[in-house]
C-alpha cells in the first residue's frame, strides 16, 4: 500500500505542478472542470447511486451547472479592474453558508443523518454546493492578477495547497505523537483534537513562512494568520464531511482510480472547502 502511494504521488506531483504553473488560462479551467466531474461521478456513489447509468446523470447535471458559470463568468474576466466581479461573490458567499451548515451536519452526526441521508435530493444538492464553488475558485485564483503575471495566481493555488498540506502533516504527526482525545469518534475515529490543533499550528507557520519570504507588510501577518486558522479548520470540515458520506454510505474510500490513495475525493476532499473560503477571503482582502 504504502509504495503505491508513493508511485501515484511521484506521477501526480508533478502533473499537478504542471497544471497549476503551465497550462494557459482556458486548459486549466477545463482540467479543473474534469477533475470536478470525476468527483462528482464518485460523489454519486456516496449517495447509494450504484447503476453507471444514474452516476453519469448526476455528472451530467454537475457539468451543466459549471458550464453554466463558464458561460457566465469566463476565466479571464473573473477579475475587472482588480476586484472578483460583484456576483462571483454572491456564489462563494454561498458556499461559506454551505459549509457552516456542513459543519453542523458533521457535528451532529448521527443525530440529524436521518434528516438527509433519506431520498437523493439533499445528498446531491451538498455534491453541488461542495464541488461546483471547488471549480469557480479555482479559476478565480489562477486567473487573479494575471494581467501583471501569469504565474501569480498559480502561487495563490500553490499558497492554499500548502496550508491543506501542512495541516494535513502536522494534524497526522501530532495525532500520532499526542493525540488522546478523539475529534469525532463517530465520523472518523483516527482524528484527535490534539491532532487538530498541530494541523493548525503548522499551516499557520507555513503561511508565516511564505510571507516572510514574500516580504508580505508585518501589519497584515495577524490578519492573514487569523485567516488561515480558518482555512484550515474548513479543510478539516472537507474531510470530516466527505468521512461522514462515506461511513453513511458503508463505503472505505470514494472510489479507486488512484492506486493507494482510494478516488478522487479522497484526495481533494479538504480542498473542496479550503478553495472557496481562501479565495473568498482573497476577494476580501486584496485591497488591503
Amino acid at each position: 500500500m504504502l509504495k503505491q502511494r508513493i508511485m501515484t504521488s511521484a506521477v501526480l506531483a508533478p502533473l499537478a505542478l504542471i497544471l497549476v504553473f503551465y497550462t494557459p488560462l482556458n486548459l486549466f479551467s477545463i482540467i479543473a472542470a474534469s477533475i470536478v466531474l470525476l468527483g462528482a461521478w464518485e460523489w454519486a456513489s456516496l449517495m447509494g447511486i450504484t447503476k453507471p447509468l444514474y452516476r453519469l446523470v448526476y455528472v451530467v447535471i454537475t457539468g451543466a451547472l459549471i458550464a453554466t458559470l463558464h458561460f457566465h463568468w469566463p476565466i479571464e474576466s473573473l477579475w475587472q479592474s482588480g476586484k472578483l466581479v460583484a456576483d462571483a461573490n454572491y456564489l462563494f458567499t454561498l458556499a461559506a453558508a454551505w459549509w457552516i451548515v456542513a459543519t453542523l451536519l458533521v457535528l451532529r452526526y448521527p443525530k440529524m443523518a436521518k434528516s438527509w441521508s433519506k431520498g437523493y435530493v439533499m445528498p446531491a444538492v451538498a455534491g453541488f454546493l461542495t464541488l461546483v464553488p471547488l471549480w469557480l475558485a479555482l479559476n478565480v485564483l489562477r486567473s487573479a492578477d494575471y494581467q501583471s503575471s501569469e504565474q501569480f495566481g498559480s502561487v495563490l493555488i500553490m499558497v492554499v495547497l500548502g496550508i491543506v498540506w501542512s495541516a494535513d502533516i502536522g494534524a497526522y504527526f501530532a495525532g500520532k505523537s499526542l493525540g488522546k482525545r478523539k475529534l469525532m469518534p463517530n465520523v472518523s475515529p483516527n482524528k484527535t483534537i490534539e491532532g487538530l490543533i498541530g494541523g493548525l499550528v503548522t499551516a499557520v507557520i507555513f503561511v508565516m513562512i511564505f510571507c516572510y519570504c514574500s516580504e508580505v507588510d508585518y501589519k497584515h501577518w495577524l490578519l492573514y494568520g487569523l485567516l488561515t486558522v480558518v482555512v484550515a479548520l474548513f479543510s478539516a470540515i472537507g474531510d470530516l464531511l466527505e468521512s461522514m458520506f462515506k461511513r453513511e454510505a458503508g463505503l472505505k474510500d470514494s472510489g479507486s482510480c488512484l492506486p493507494g490513495h482510494g478516488g478522487i475525493l479522497d484526495r481533494i476532499d479538504s480542498l473542496t472547502a479550503a478553495a472557496p473560503m481562501f479565495a473568498l477571503f482573497y476577494a476580501w482582502t486584496v485591497t488591503l
